[in-house]
Formats: structure tokens, sequence, C-alpha cells
């Protein structure tokens, strides 16, 4: 049996030429609001949930919940362009017309929290 080429061997990232993300690299997502891209950890990850008629925006901080996310900056200026945009059924894929209560919910806590209510 004939050795391999030095070519054939595969022995570090950066030797193969491609990088891989690391593990709590901060991703870059837009916003469905303002359509500005920031790091996922600033934004808030939300999913539909329910069906039919009873579609619902349901906050996800964990970022764990199955489904198609969207991301939007807790800001209730970016929420209510994306309203007014009707972003949400267009990011999510929606056919119908989901309830934004629970998430506009939240987002009025979290930018009170943060100190961000205009």
């Amino acid at each position: 049996m004939r050795p391999r080429q030095e070519a054939d061997r595969i022995r570090a990232t950066d030797a193969r030429g491609v990088d891989f993300p690391v593990v709590g690299e901060n991703f870059t997502r837009t916003c469905i609001g303002c359509r500005n891209r920031a790091a996922a950890f600033e934004l808030i990850r939300f999913v539909s949930t329910g069906s039919g008629d009873d579609l619902r925006l349901q906050p996800d901080p964990s970022r764990r919940l199955p489904g198609r996310g969207a991301h939007l900056h807790p800001d209730p200026a970016c929420f209510a362009l994306a309203e007014r945009r009707r972003a949400f059924g267009r990011a999510l894929r929606l056919s119908g017309v989901p309830d934004t209560g629970p998430l506009a919910e939240h987002i009025r806590t979290v930018s009170v929290a943060v100190g961000n209510d205009r």
C-alpha cells in the first residue's frame, strides 16, 4: 500500500481553509421592524404558535421553541413599524393574521426594564 500524500491529510481547521463558527459566537440577524442588522443577543426572537384563527406570536427569550422564528429589537418603535408594514406574516410565512398581544406585552416589559421606553 502506498503512503498517503501530505495534501490528502487534514490536520487542522486552518489547513482546510474552512472557518467553522465558534460556539457562543454572536450571529447577526435582521430586525423585521427597522430592517437593521444586529447581533442575535440584542434582538428578541419570537415564533408563531397555534393554527388557523388562533395564531399568536410567542416571545422566545431562551431561543429554544420549535418552528420558524423572526427577530425584533426590544423597542416599541420597531414593534409598531413591523405591525404597520405587516412584517410578522411575511417573516414567519403565515397565511393568517396573528395575535400580537403576548409579544407586545413582552416588548413593553423588556423595554421598561432596560429603560428604553419612548
